[in-house]
């Protein structure tokens, strides 16, 4: 009997103003008002699915995107130190402006490969891409069957895009992740079969209700 796994990889919603045009990974943000907003909105369009559990990452943002999701299915945000941003080290909570002139060779890198960059006192894409897919097969393995939501980041989601995607790490940018944004990836029978990227709760929902695709039955051909 074929056996199908659904994860809803969602971005935390838009962070506080303070964040604007700064730096931040580990560094911990909370969200802004309409952050708040679409959180909630989030919440009310997922409310009607079977989700067996919610997974977050430790950061405000996430787990205050998380929590709502979670609440409307009376579960609480299991708590992952994998699922956190990368860590900028040095660089976070400095402005892009000041670490261009403070960094400037580190900067230009950053730009131009940033999958190659070890950031002083912090990670490497390599790193967080790791702990990323150690991450998400646990919980993939944990819920064989079912159906569960990861409350991450921009670069963590990205990571496991690009895995069941097998997009080479240079080219992760290509793949939108926006501020509260929802993707879907089926397992089927242990494969993944990508379904949505980056859709937005009103995109996904009927009457803001829980409408999301079939799940799919038949296996993705391997080419």
């Amino acid at each position: 009997m074929t056996e199908t796994t659904r994860l809803l990889l969602i971005r935390h919603a838009q962070p506080d103003e303070d964040a604007r045009g700064r730096c931040y990974g580990k560094l911990d943000i909370g969200l802004s008002a309409p952050g708040q907003r679409r959180a909630q909105l989030l919440a009310r369009t997922l409310d009607r699915i079977p989700l067996a559990a919610v997974y977050s990452s430790p950061s405000t943002r996430a787990l205050k995107t998380a929590a709502p999701i979670a609440a409307a299915h009376q579960l609480m945000p299991s708590v992952d130190d994998a699922l956190r941003e990368i860590d900028f080290g040095v660089l976070e909570g400095r402005s892009y402006d000041e670490i261009q002139a403070v960094y400037p060779d580190l900067y230009r890198s950053w730009m131009e490969t940033p999958t190659r960059v070890e950031f002083p006192g912090g990670e490497s894409y390599t790193q967080l891409r790791v702990r990323a897919l150690v991450a998400l097969e646990a919980i993939r393995t944990c819920h064989r069957g079912e159906l569960a939501a990861i409350v991450s980041h921009g670069g963590v989601l990205r990571a496991m895009l690009a895995d069941c995607l097998r997009m080479p790490d240079e080219a992760i940018f290509r793949i939108d992740q926006s501020y509260g944004a929802l993707s879907i990836v089926d397992w089927i029978d242990g494969r993944p079969l990508v379904r949505v990227i980056n859709a937005q709760p009103t995109m996904i929902a009927a009457r803001r209700r829980g409408f999301l695709p079939a799940l799919a039955y038949e296996a993705p051909v391997e080419i």
